[in-house]
This record gives structure tokens, C-alpha cells and sequence, in this order.
């Protein structure tokens, strides 16, 4: 559990750089709303850590202090936040891997709550505010078609200076 709850949400950002380098035609847009997705979810946990602060069952209760962490805002929990808003993004585009990654969401946002550093309403907070992120964002994406071609053009653009650079054929060239 203390794995989960410390270091967990590190093969997250190893697998958005997977996906990012993973030549494959969609793993480029799905990486790219998902870090969209993450700021936008992680801006909304910041605003409302501001009007609803809560301490942290450490430092409210007498409970088992399992892992350090400061003594800030417990609600809502940006851990199971982030987990759940890339694992929900991927799951969008990849339904086969996105079930991996929301497993492993779950078993962050349960850690956090293991080690008392979070109360579950905070994790299910963090969850319902991930996930929701991620399907606003992708729908919008979706909706608006020029930010989807902004976002295509950025993709193409840096597909061509990787194929510079490494001398490989863009993969837009491919599609």
C-alpha cells in the first residue's frame, strides 16, 4: 500500500511517455488530451482545496502516520485526481489498457486512504473530478473541431522535427 500511495503515480507519467513514443496514429492525441485533462482537473482540485479545506486524518485523528506528507488540504485528493483523469483518458481511447490503468487508479486513490492521508470522501472526490475532466475534455475536443486541428498541427509539427532529427518518416505520412 505504501508503494501505491508514494510512488504508483510515477508509472503513470512513464506511461504517457510509453504512449507518446509508441508510434502509433491516435497514442499522440490521447497523450495530449490527457495532459490536457490533468490541468484542467488538477486547476479545478486547486480552486476547491481553497473554498473547502480539510485536514488530514493525521493531523485531525490518531491514526497510523504510514507515510510523510505535509499538512496541507486533504479534499480533494490530487493523487487519486491525477490517476483517475489519465487513466480515465486512456480507457476513453484504449478501452483494453484504459481497464489496467483504472485498477491501478483505484489502487491509489484506496491507498491514500490506507495510509491516512486522505478520508474517502476526498479520494471520491479526486475520482468523480478525474474522470468527469476527462470525458469533458475529450467531448469538447470533439466539439470544437479547430482546437482539434490546432492540436493535430501541433502534433504533425512535432513529428516532423523528430523525423528530422532522428531521420524516420513522420508518422502523419503513415495515417
Amino acid at each position: 500500500m505504501i508503494f501505491l500511495a508514494e510512488k504508483a503515480e510515477y508509472l503513470f507519467f512513464a506511461g504517457i511517455i510509453f504512449y507518446w513514443f509508441y508510434r502509433k496514429s491516435h497514442n499522440r492525441k490521447m497523450v495530449v488530451e490527457a495532459i490536457l485533462a490533468a490541468c484542467v482537473a488538477l486547476s479545478i482540485n486547486g480552486e476547491i482545496g481553497h473554498f473547502f479545506y480539510r485536514s488530514r486524518p493525521f493531523v485531525a485523528h490518531h491514526v497510523n502516520w504510514l507515510i510523510p506528507h505535509a499538512k496541507n488540504a486533504s479534499f480533494p485528493s490530487d493523487h487519486a485526481t491525477a490517476a483517475f483523469v489519465i487513466a480515465t483518458a486512456i480507457w476513453i481511447w484504449k478501452k483494453r489498457d484504459g481497464w489496467m490503468w483504472l485498477v491501478l487508479a483505484a489502487g491509489i486513490a484506496l491507498s491514500r486512504v490506507w495510509t491516512g492521508v486522505h478520508y474517502p470522501l476526498d479520494v471520491a472526490a479526486g475520482m468523480l473530478i478525474g474522470a468527469g475532466v476527462a470525458f469533458a475534455v475529450h467531448f469538447l475536443l470533439i466539439r470544437f473541431k479547430e482546437l482539434n486541428k490546432v492540436i493535430l498541427w501541433l502534433i504533425e509539427f512535432y513529428e516532423k522535427m523528430e523525423s528530422n532529427f532522428f531521420k524516420k518518416t513522420p508518422l502523419a505520412r503513415k495515417r
